[in-house]
């Protein structure tokens, strides 16, 4: 997420520009989803609340795709997910490594008998990319999850990610001064800093707290957190800003697509489910 530094929206806005009371009701809305699903009765329920949102923003980044004419199949590359999904949760890391090996090829096959020679290298390129980022990284949840304590491991890496935003966003819109890079200039050396702290408390604490662990692995989670979730936002503020758009969907009021969401999320979890791996075997 980019944090604005200047001007003053109008019907809801601030000076982010965002509709700041839907981008509040919006994340309310799913964080009360997301812990539904993780604390019910059958925790399997958060795996299809997170094959649904990981879907969706596969779509949209295959509609992004189109802009263009790069041409990326919907259905093996989401079929993909689902299976990579159940991989990892009933079958572990090596399933979920097969698993996607399995269907990059079948992406390169799909795309060798269905349009031809012409463009057969950039379609298979952005069809794998497409099975790896965000659905293959994203299958990672399902191996958080299939933890004794998964649901708590789940919410760390959410919560982190989370306060990587909301910390970012605060400290850019007070602060925000220095430019860090010119992929998303309205993104803040200073909102940097309030994401690395937002998130170095928040991992300290809910690592003790959820996990019984020391606050010194939980401030590392964080502080790798604060990283990544930063690369992902300049990874996807890259893509957007080669195919010509703003948003890669409006599905959110005041966050726009789900892929604008997931983005934070998708670069995280790999570091904060080894890391919680290594401390919390």
């Amino acid at each position: 997420m980019d944090e604005r530094t200047a001007g003053t929206s109008s019907g809801g806005g601030s000076r982010s520009g965002r509709n700041l009371p839907a981008a509040i009701a919006v994340g309310l809305g799913l964080a009360t989803l997301v812990l539904g699903s993780l604390y019910s009765p059958i925790k399997e329920l958060f795996l299809l609340v997170m094959v649904g949102a990981v879907a969706v923003g596969v779509l949209e980044l295959i509609k992004a795709f189109a802009i263009r004419d790069i041409k990326v199949p919907a259905v093996p590359v989401v079929a993909g997910l689902v299976a990579m999904q159940a991989g990892a949760y009933w079958g572990g890391p090596l399933w979920l490594l097969a698993t996607f090996a399995i269907f990059a090829v079948v992406l390169m096959v799909w795309r060798m008998f269905s349009d031809g020679t012409e463009g057969y290298v950039r379609d298979a390129s952005a069809s794998v990319l497409t099975l790896f980022y965000p659905a293959m990284l994203t299958s990672f949840a399902a191996l958080l999850l299939k933890a004794h304590d998964g649901e708590h491991r789940v919410v760390i890496f959410i919560a982190v990610t989370v306060a990587s935003d909301i910390g970012g966003y605060i400290a850019g819109v007070l602060f925000g001064r220095h430019q860090m890079t010119a992929i998303s200039p309205k993104k803040t050396w200073e909102g940097f800093a309030g994401s690395l702290i937002a998130c170095t408390a928040v991992g300290g604490w809910l690592v003790v707290w959820l996990l019984g662990g020391q606050i010194w692995q939980g401030a590392l989670i964080g502080a790798l957190g604060a990283l990544l979730a930063t690369v992902g936002d300049l990874v996807e503020s890259m893509i957007k800003r080669d195919l010509g758009i703003k948003d890669l969907g409006t599905i959110l009021p005041g966050h726009g697509g789900l892929m604008d969401r997931l983005d934070s999320l998708v670069m995280t979890l790999v570091p904060a489910w080894l890391l919680m791996t290594l401390f919390f075997p």
